[in-house]
C-alpha cells in the first residue's frame, strides 16, 4: 500500500494502519468460514472474530507506549491518568458480520486530551480504509489509492441523505426524520454510516439511544471533522473521550455541518 499523503504525519498513523488492516484480514479469514458465536454479559453478540482481531491491534500498538481502552477488554480505568490513549473496536458492528452483510469494520483511535487526534476505520469486505489524522484532512484508501474526502454542501433538509441503524433504529428516530421531512433514508451496519457521511455519500446520521460508547465513535469523530462535517450529541453538545462514563448518553448526531443546528434545533422542540 502506498503511503497516504499527509505530510507531517504521526508516527502512530502508521502504527494504526498497520494494526486495522492486519484484523481486517483475520476477521475476513473467519468471516468466510465456519464461526461460533456468543453472548456476552450485556447480551450483546461476541465472534472469535471481535477477540482474534482485539489480540492482532493490542500486539501491534503495544509498539507504541500508550494505554488501550478496548471494547473487547476489562478497563482498569489507569488510562484516566494519561493524557494520550488508544480507543479501539476491534469489530465494529458484530450483528452484521453474524447477518453476513459485509457492513462490519476496525476502528482505531488516537485521543489526545480527550480529543481524536486520528482516526482509522476498516471495511474488510471492501478492502477499504478511512483515515484521518488532525489538521491533515481525512482520507480513503480503495482500489490501491488514496482520494481525499469532504462532505457535501448539501442545505436543503429534504434533499439530504440521511443513514441509520440496521438493527437498533427506533421509532423515536424514525417519526424524527420524518417530521424533519427526510424521505432518502438508507440503513448501514456499523461506523460505514460516518464513511458515508465523510465521503459524501451522505449527509446526516440520528441516533438518540445511550446505548453507543466511546469505542463506537472515536475514530469516527476525527474522520468527518477532517472531512469538514461535524459530531455531537443529539442536543449539540460537543463530545469528548477518555471520560470515567464511557457510554454517550445523549445519543450522537453526524452531519455535513450546515444542516448540524437546523436537526439539533428541531430535536429540542421534542424534548
Amino acid at each position: 500500500m502506498q503511503n497516504i499523503p499527509i505530510i507531517n504525519k504521526n508516527p502512530e498513523l502508521d502504527i494504526a494502519i498497520k494494526a486495522a488492516n492486519e484484523a481486517g484480514n483475520a476477521i475476513l479469514e473467519i468471516y468466510q468460514g465456519e464461526f461460533e458465536e456468543f453472548t456476552k454479559k450485556d447480551d450483546s453478540p461476541i465472534t472469535e472474530a471481535d477477540l482474534k482481531s482485539n489480540e492482532i491491534i493490542k500486539k501491534i500498538l503495544s509498539q507504541s507506549q500508550y494505554d488501550i481502552l478496548s471494547e473487547e477488554d476489562k478497563d482498569d480505568q489507569n488510562r484516566l491518568l494519561k493524557e494520550t490513549i488508544w480507543i479501539v473496536d476491534p469489530l465494529d458492528g458484530t450483528s452484521d458480520f453474524i447477518d453476513k452483510t459485509g457492513e462490519f469494520t476496525v476502528m482505531i483511535a488516537l485521543v489526545k486530551n480527550k480529543k481524536p487526534i486520528l482516526g482509522v476505520i476498516a471495511w474488510p469486505t471492501e478492502n477499504t480504509l478511512f483515515v484521518a489524522q488532525e489538521e491533515s484532512g481525512a482520507f480513503r484508501h480503495s482500489n490501491g489509492e488514496w482520494r481525499k474526502i469532504s462532505v457535501t454542501k448539501t442545505n436543503d433538509l429534504s434533499k439530504c441523505r440521511t443513514v441509520g441503524s440496521r438493527h437498533h433504529l427506533s421509532d423515536k428516530e424514525k417519526s424524527f426524520i420524518k417530521k424533519l421531512g427526510i424521505e432518502d433514508f438508507t440503513s448501514i451496519g456499523s461506523s460505514l454510516k460516518v464513511g458515508k457521511i465523510a465521503s459524501g455519500e451522505a449527509e446526516a446520521y440520528i441516533t438518540t439511544t445511550n446505548k453507543m460508547k466511546e469505542w463506537d465513535t472515536a475514530a469516527s469523530y476525527c474522520i468527518i471533522s477532517e472531512a469538514g462535517g461535524k459530531m455531537t450529541d443529539i442536543l449539540g453538545n460537543d463530545i469528548t473521550y477518555n471520560n470515567k462514563e464511557v457510554h454517550h448518553q445523549n445519543g450522537i448526531l453526524v452531519t455535513n455541518k450546515i444542516i448540524h443546528q437546523t436537526i439539533v434545533d428541531e430535536f429540542k422542540k421534542l424534548e
